[in-house]
């Protein structure tokens, strides 16, 4: 084996390896989210929201938008890898006699329960964006809010919205 091939196999049982450590997945989900958010509000910002004339109440809405979608896209991707493994226990491990909740009712509880663990995030993200923004650019602003409120929404997510459930 070439010492390059050598390198690159190493470097990819090296992400295989952290691949399966949630804060990481979580991280990554986050990142991708980031993303979304950071479109979002410089499109609402600067398009969508144009005719509201005061940048600063234009953020209000824009920031609104931004921390709606990204949100939204990070359940998504969370529920889909990040916490995968604890979706298909709990199907596993359903109590007998009780119902296991399927379907839009499961994904719209596992949602509201996202979402509400979320919520001192998004007060944290949105009140530390527009604070900061008096003296950042918007932009930066909210990277660096996102980036202290991601830790409150990894250990309320991972200790309740989709905890682990054991078999009884």
């Amino acid at each position: 084996m070439s010492q390059r091939k050598g390198w690159q196999l190493r470097l990819f049982l090296l992400l295989e390896w952290l691949k399966g450590f949630r804060y990481i997945k979580f991280g990554l989900v986050g990142a991708s989210g980031t993303v979304v958010n950071m479109v979002v509000l410089y499109l609402s910002q600067e398009y969508l929201f144009a005719a509201i004339a005061a940048p600063r109440i234009r953020l209000y809405a824009s920031l609104a938008l931004a921390i709606t979608v990204a949100t939204v896209n990070n359940f998504t991707w969370n529920r889909l890898w990040t916490w995968a493994d604890r979706l298909h226990n709990a199907a596993l491990n359903s109590r007998p006699g009780q119902a296991h909740q399927t379907g839009i009712s499961a994904f719209l509880g596992q949602f509201g329960r996202y979402a509400f663990a979320s919520w001192f995030g998004i007060a944290l993200q949105y009140g530390l964006t527009l604070w900061l923004s008096h003296t950042l650019h918007y932009l930066l602003a909210n990277v660096i809010a996102i980036v202290i409120a991601s830790v409150s929404n990894f250990l309320f997510n991972d200790h309740w919205t989709f905890r682990h459930r054991r078999a009884k």
